[in-house]
């Protein structure tokens, strides 16, 4: 392995759990064998998988204004979004907020789930790396501070409710983000590799 912040090549060997692989010459962190990493990856997914369940049956934001009422959801603000003629912004909206996440998730439930009990499913690898190319592309944290910032002008015009959708979403993010960094790529790799031999 090579460190990526001073070129140092390294032999990697596998780690104890809740330890890290350090470069000799600069003290960066290789990689690392994170504490119950399986386990917590395929809850946060499972919880993901849960919450976006949430988010697109219940109301995400109810906007009231001169006695008209109008409630969205990720889903219908990326139909909107095409409706309106912004068909492009729109099939982005949902590819990257509804898509993608969902992809993730059931990656790393589907990887994570086998891994936990010693045995890789099948596809395994070409399914991890297809999420590695996705993960970048997982920008529900972009569409909540583009809401948050939107509903900053909609508030003067507006009467604003936040629904069970909204909070959802926020926590959505971050079971994401915790399921993403619950366990190390090169940790994933070496527990397929193992468990396919």
């Amino acid at each position: 392995m090579v460190c990526h912040f001073c070129d140092t090549l390294h032999e990697a060997g596998s780690l104890p759990e809740s330890t890290a692989a350090r470069c000799v010459r600069c003290g960066a962190v290789l990689y690392q064998n994170r504490a119950a990493s399986l386990v917590r990856a395929t809850a946060f997914s499972l919880t993901a998988l849960l919450l976006m369940v949430v988010v697109h049956t219940f109301p995400f934001l109810t906007m009231e204004t001169g006695g008209m009422r109008t409630t969205l959801n990720p889903a219908g603000a990326a139909r909107a979004l095409i409706d309106e003629g912004s068909p492009i912004v729109g099939w982005a909206v949902a590819l990257f907020t509804i898509v993608t996440p969902l992809v993730m998730s059931l990656a790393l439930i589907y990887i994570c789930g086998p891994l936990l009990f010693g045995r890789a499913a099948p596809g395994s690898m070409t399914v991890a790396r297809w999420m590695s190319l996705t993960e970048p592309w997982n920008m529900i944290e972009v569409f909540l501070l583009g809401v948050l910032v939107s509903l900053m002008k909609l508030g003067k015009m507006a009467e604003l409710h936040f629904g069970v959708g909204f909070w959802a979403f926020a926590l959505l993010m971050v079971c994401m983000a915790a399921a993403v960094a619950a366990i190390d790529r090169h940790e994933l790799w070496d527990r397929l590799e193992v468990a396919k031999s």
